[in-house]
C-alpha cells in the first residue's frame, strides 16, 4: 500500500507534455523493448551496443534511443521502463 502512493506520487511529479521530451539512460538501460510496445508515436528505437562487460557472452545488446522529433510526452515509456531507464526532460 506504501508503495503504490509513492509510485503515484512519483508519477504526479513526471514532466510531461509538448515542453517535455523522454531522455533513456543508457546505462539503466536493459533493452527489454517494453517502452517501444507502448509509444504509440514511434518515438523509440532499439539500437545494437557494445557490452559493458566482455565476461557475459551475449550475441546482441540493445540499447533504447528516444526520437526527440516524433516525441509527443505522453510519459507511457517512463511508467513502462521496468529499471527507471527513461526520464522526461524540457524540450
Amino acid at each position: 500500500m506504501l508503495l503504490d502512493a509513492r509510485k503515484s506520487e512519483d508519477q504526479a511529479k513526471l514532466k510531461g507534455g509538448e515542453d517535455a521530451v523522454a531522455w533513456v539512460k543508457a546505462d539503466q538501460c536493459i533493452g527489454c523493448d517494453q517502452c517501444t510496445l507502448v509509444c504509440d508515436d514511434n518515438a523509440i528505437e532499439l539500437y545494437d551496443a557494445p557490452l559493458a562487460s566482455p565476461i557475459l557472452n551475449i550475441e546482441v545488446n540493445r540499447k533504447a534511443e528516444i526520437l526527440r522529433d516524433s516525441c509527443t510526452g505522453c510519459q507511457l515509456c517512463v511508467l513502462a521502463c521496468p529499471t527507471d531507464a527513461i526520464l522526461m526532460i524540457d524540450r
